[in-house]
């Protein structure tokens, strides 16, 4: 088990999925190493699992850990990040579970998001500050490389009148409350989409990381705004996320070697190039440190 700061970097492990709420193990994966990673951020949500799926080098997390313990506020977003970039990640799916806020998008139906609404509080939702200021660029906050590919194996797989979902928005709430109804309805004014609590927290920081980070979300229930279904509760999602595991996973194995061989460009594998502000000879020696595995391509290695 690896239990250091760093990864071995002649290994290519580039593609990485975190799995949401009922996908706490990728099957078909074979499983090579567990790395449990200290992060200057704490430790990520559970151990990173190495492998291979069908061949194609991948690691694995689980958002909430594998037995589902933490709250959408107490994921421990900024370590996810960095343990998966210290292994030299730099293609990330993010699955999660949503509601939708849109007849046309029904229950079961996969979606992938480009766009994001944040209505969350409480979000430690960038890897910066404390003597270092960056401003990413945030116009489009998935990557439409890596989301176009996602949306066209979701494509081929879903069938039975499911429905694969390019583009749309995603509503970002604090929770754990579901919304109220009257919330619902302004969600759906503004025109969003789906409704979920993790995902856009993950996408900024993903951009930060300079990973190209990229949507899977599975739609559990309508949120609580349809009169024709029951308000969302905890019994109606479990009974959809089971449902959905196997087609989430059908998703991914459809996705992912071909990912894996080609490894196209993203914009976000230089999102850092014009974003950092402060002059690295300005910056605190622990932040620099904190900093230096996404910030040596453009200042160097961090020397004490």
């Amino acid at each position: 088990m690896n239990t250091g700061m760093t990864a071995d970097a002649s290994r290519e492990l580039t593609v990485a999925v975190i799995g949401g709420s009922g996908l706490y193990a990728m099957e078909g994966l074979e499983v090579m190493r567990e790395h449990r990673i200290e992060t200057p951020f704490g430790p990520p949500s559970d151990l990173l699992m190495e492998g291979r799926l069908n061949g194609t080098p991948v690691v694995f997390m689980a958002r909430h850990g594998r037995h589902h313990h933490l709250l959408p506020t107490e994921v421990p977003y900024r370590a996810n990040i960095w343990a998966l970039r210290s292994l030299g990640v730099r293609y990330l799916i993010g699955c999660c579970a949503v509601g939708s806020l849109q007849e046309s998008i029904g229950v079961l139906d996969a979606v992938v998001p480009d766009q994001f609404m944040d209505r969350t509080v409480n979000r430690q939702a960038s890897f910066f500050g404390e003597g270092c200021v960056a401003h990413i660029a945030f116009a489009d906050p998935c990557c439409p490389v890596l989301s176009r590919r996602l949306h066209q194996a979701a494509t081929r797989i879903m069938t039975s009148g499911r429905t694969a979902h390019g583009g749309g928005t995603y509503v970002c709430i604090e929770g754990p409350a579901f919304s109220t109804r009257a919330e619902s309805e302004l969600y759906r004014r503004w025109q969003g989409d789906v409704i979920g609590m993790t995902s856009l927290t993950e996408a900024k920081l993903a951009r930060e990381a300079e990973i190209a980070y990229a949507c899977l979300a599975m739609v559990t229930d309508y949120d609580c705004w349809h009169d024709g279904h029951d308000s969302v509760s905890v019994e109606m999602v479990i009974a959809n996320l089971r449902a959905n595991a196997t087609t989430t996973q059908a998703i991914l194995q459809a996705c992912l070697p071909a990912l894996a061989a080609e490894q196209p460009e993203s914009p976000a594998h230089s999102a850092l190039a014009t974003a950092l502000l402060t002059a690295p000879d300005q910056v605190p020696g622990l932040t620099r440190q904190r900093l230096d595995l996404f910030t040596q391509p453009y200042w160097g290695p961090y020397q004490p």
